[in-house]
């Protein structure tokens, strides 16, 4: 069985994860636990608990029940890799695949909990250039001084 390289999907594919209708996805088994958990960085026992909890599909099973994830599945947790990297808590991430699983009629609602988290980020981003920027100057504040070394023997 060939190895998955780490999963690292496109903007359009990441972003078209939960948008697809179920049917034309690709649901075909095809990774076990052990190689998506590697390429996902998330353990096996991360992966289950997100079937468990309903941020995945129930996955298919082999016929020696393990379980197989699909190519749909693996852009499914880019995704929430991705949502996951901007800090958005397990409980949103939860609600906005029940908005997608409840229907097109939810669009709003899941635009407004990406327009609400998306602020968040961007606030996080703020403080970040901020704190970078106090970084940046006792950095330029030390380089200027006399080598360490120097001191002490002026000492």
């Amino acid at each position: 069985m060939a190895t998955l390289a780490p999963i690292s999907i496109d903007l359009l594919t990441c972003g078209e994860a939960y948008n697809r209708a179920s049917a034309d996805a690709d649901r075909t088994p095809r990774h076990a636990i052990g190689e998506v958990a590697e390429a996902s960085g998330l353990t096996a026992h991360t992966l289950r608990w997100y079937e468990r909890i309903g941020l995945l599909d129930p996955v298919d099973r082999s016929y020696s029940g393990q379980r197989r994830y699909s190519d749909a599945d693996l852009s499914r947790l880019a995704f929430l890799g991705r949502l996951r990297l901007t800090g958005m808590p397990v409980a949103d991430m939860l609600r906005y695949v029940e908005l997608v699983r409840a229907g097109d009629h939810t669009f709003d609602d899941r635009r407004d909990l990406l327009v609400a988290h998306r602020e968040e980020v961007r606030q996080r981003l703020a403080d970040l250039h901020a704190t970078l920027a106090v970084l940046d100057y006792k950095i330029d504040l030390y380089s200027r001084l006399p080598d360490a070394g120097e001191r002490k023997e002026s000492a």
